[in-house]
């Protein structure tokens, strides 16, 4: 479609409706999200001037709702993509290079001639991208430069996962422009773990974007992590009685990744006593005959603990599926709160052990259990050490639950979010 006329539409309400339904929101909002599409078009043609056709694209970030670091021991989870995204407007430019432009970040610009790895970059948003070109290319497709424009709305740091959706983003582009759409969601979520395992230089496992990828609620077991078993798990949360709220404990993840890492050498030591490669190939039981043989051997008693936190909580993750498909909420929160006691005691993720004094996560759960007391569930969210807590609230408790939250944290710290029931996408009105 001609950029003006997409533009026209978007202003004057024409794809209401089906904003409404891709962002999991009641129609009178819908204009807040045809205004930040514009907003990238906008941003597009100040950075890379006009274009006749312009594409929009959306990635979403993730919540993590069961499997606290259980997906990179080849485990379960259970998570769900937000009405927070990544968008962004897109057009080939008719050149050997991709051009990049984050709002608020400097331009990446990318040399389809140089897609090897380069380790000066880890960390950068540069990296992802080549990361991803890569990958496509070795799939045999041919590329192409393309100009690009994103806007985001998923918190840096936050633990609804950024970086994997401008992942995912970044993939959607390329596979619209070079790949006849060919490649599907999975594997765009597993081109976004390679470009991040391998150029971004951060050791993360495949649940955050194929959350994102993907879309909706989603089980996912990766037992197999090349063919991962995914089912879209059909429970209604705007029918439980409770809202998903998002915390931000004003910390973020920046210069954690040898927090992260520490937790799968630490859990490999423990799969490699069994002669595994990962915690899932071990039998729970086998372990809890053998620990006191398992301790002497490892002599590293957090990756003991690290270890139990993964048996309990990927069956924990399997249990609340079937909670929800039994529309049994009230199961469903105890194991969220069990997950989080987990995270908390053995897995250890909730503030960096080189950093003591800075326990934002910490204090951000304390204040869940105090505010909600018996009621609903709170746990950490995501990778841990810094950004978010999550938290199941019940409706007529959410208000003064904010206001109290928000009393200690910071004004709009509690984020109240919907789960959006599509994944990365091209936005094709």
């Amino acid at each position: 479609m001609k950029a003006t006329e997409l533009k026209q539409n978007l202003k004057s309400g024409t794809y209401a409706a089906a904003l409404a339904e891709i962002y999991a929101c009641d129609i009178a909002e819908a204009p807040y999200y045809a205004d930040r599409l514009c907003k990238v078009m906008d941003g597009f043609e100040t950075t890379f001037g006009k274009k006749e056709e312009l594409r929009l694209f959306s990635a979403p970030g993730r919540t993590e709702i069961g499997g606290n670091h259980t997906d990179h021991q080849y485990g379960c989870v259970l998570a769900a993509s937000l009405n927070l995204d990544v968008i962004g407007a897109a057009a080939p430019n008719g050149t050997n290079l991709v051009r990049i432009q984050s709002e608020g970040y400097p331009m990446d610009e990318i040399d389809l001639a140089d897609l090897e790895v380069h380790p000066e970059q880890y960390g950068q948003a540069g990296a992802l991208i080549r990361g991803i070109l890569k990958s496509f290319s070795d799939k045999g497709y041919k590329l192409a430069g393309f100009d690009a424009y994103t806007i985001s709305s998923v918190l840096k740091g936050s633990g609804m996962s950024s970086s994997a959706a401008f992942e995912v983003l970044v993939g959607n582009i390329v596979n619209r422009f070079f790949c006849n759409e060919e490649v599907d969601a999975v594997e765009i979520a597993k081109i976004g773990q390679y470009a991040e395992n391998v150029y971004f230089g951060k050791p993360c496992g495949l649940m955050d974007q194929m959350a994102s990828s993907v879309g909706a609620v989603v089980a996912i077991d990766f037992e197999d992590v090349k063919n991962p078993v995914i089912r879209k798990v059909e429970f209604d949360f705007t029918q439980s009685g409770h809202a998903l709220c998002i915390i931000d404990s004003g910390a973020d993840h920046a210069d954690l990744t040898d927090e992260y890492a520490d937790i799968t050498v630490e859990m490999r030591k423990v799969s490699e006593f069994f002669g595994k490669e990962h915690l899932r190939e071990v039998n729970p039981e086998e372990f809890s005959d053998r620990l006191a043989e398992v301790r002497a051997a490892v002599k590293d008693d957090r990756a003991i603990l690290r270890a139990i936190h993964f048996f309990n909580d990927n069956q924990r993750a399997q249990d609340e599926v079937e909670a929800l498909q039994n529309d049994d909420f009230e199961a469903f929160c105890d194991m969220v709160k069990k997950s989080g006691f987990s995270s908390y005691m053995y897995l250890q993720n909730v503030f960096a052990a080189s950093l003591p004094h800075q326990q934002a996560v910490s204090l951000a759960l304390a204040l869940c259990d105090e505010f909600l007391g018996d009621e609903g569930a709170f746990r950490v969210h995501g990778g841990g050490f810094a950004g978010t807590v999550q938290a199941f609230v019940p409706n007529e408790m959410l208000s003064e639950f904010k206001k109290d939250i928000e009393s200690v944290l910071g004004k709009d710290s509690c984020h109240v979010l919907s789960i959006r029931p599509v994944g990365g996408m091209e936005f094709k009105f």
